[in-house]
C-alpha cells in the first residue's frame, strides 16, 4: 500500500507562466482600491446589536456613508436566549 503524504509535508513551488501588469482600466489591486470603489462594490460585515431593526441599521448606514443603495441579508435579528 502506498504511503499518503500529509498536505503540509508536500513540497510545492510557485510556477509563473507570464509576468505582466494589469491595465488600470480593468480595476485595482485590493490594497490600492479607492474608497469610492470599495463603497460601490463592498460589503460591510456588521454584528447588529439587539434593539434596532435591520431596516433601521440599513438606513443608518446609508445616511452615515452618504450612499443611495444599501441592503441586508441573512439572519440579522439577534436571538433571544
Amino acid at each position: 500500500m502506498r504511503k499518503l503524504t500529509a498536505p503540509w509535508e508536500v513540497k510545492r513551488e510557485l510556477i509563473i507562466k507570464a509576468d505582466a501588469e494589469t491595465d488600470p482600466k480593468y480595476g485595482h489591486k485590493p490594497e490600492e482600491r479607492p474608497v469610492e470603489e470599495l463603497l460601490k462594490f463592498g460589503v460591510i460585515n456588521l454584528d447588529k446589536p439587539p434593539g434596532p431593526t435591520s431596516h433601521e441599521i440599513t438606513a443608518w448606514i446609508k445616511r452615515i456613508l452618504q450612499i443611495e443603495h444599501a441592503g441586508h441579508g441573512g439572519t440579522l435579528e439577534a436571538r433571544k436566549t
